[in-house]
């Protein structure tokens, strides 16, 4: 048996990403999952670019503030207490607007892991 629990405010923010992004699946130990807290100040937004992930499934609950995330077909916002799901090879971009009234805080969740498997994507080239 194990268990553990992660103080998320002693998980050092990555660096080089456009808003607070905790990793936390490293210090809760998960292998077959990741796991992240981003919290977006207006005008910033999640992930480093419009992406999609070629295996991963992603789910995004919205903890306070509300999500906007743009797909090829559809802008949707997520509010407080909401899931948003991504299914593997569908692209989007999660942002706070710019306009928010305050920032934006999820805790997204993919499986599997998906460590460098993000592949860029341009709405410019459909």
């Amino acid at each position: 048996m194990g268990y553990r629990v992660v103080d998320t405010e002693s998980v050092d923010s990555e660096p080089d990403r456009p808003c607070e992004c905790r990793k936390l699946a490293g210090p809760g130990g998960l292998d077959e999952a990741a796991i992240n807290r981003f919290r977006a100040e207006p005008g910033e937004q999640l992930p480093l670019a419009y992406h999609y992930h070629e295996t991963q499934q992603e789910a995004f609950y919205v903890l306070d503030g509300t999500l906007v995330v743009e797909t090829p077909n559809e802008t949707y916002e997520v509010p407080a207490d909401d899931l948003f799901v991504v299914d593997p090879e569908s692209p989007q971009r999660a942002y706070n607007p710019a306009d928010a009234d305050s920032p934006v805080t999820v805790l997204a969740i993919g499986a599997p892991p998906a460590d460098g498997d993000a592949v860029a994507y341009d709405p410019a080239d459909e």
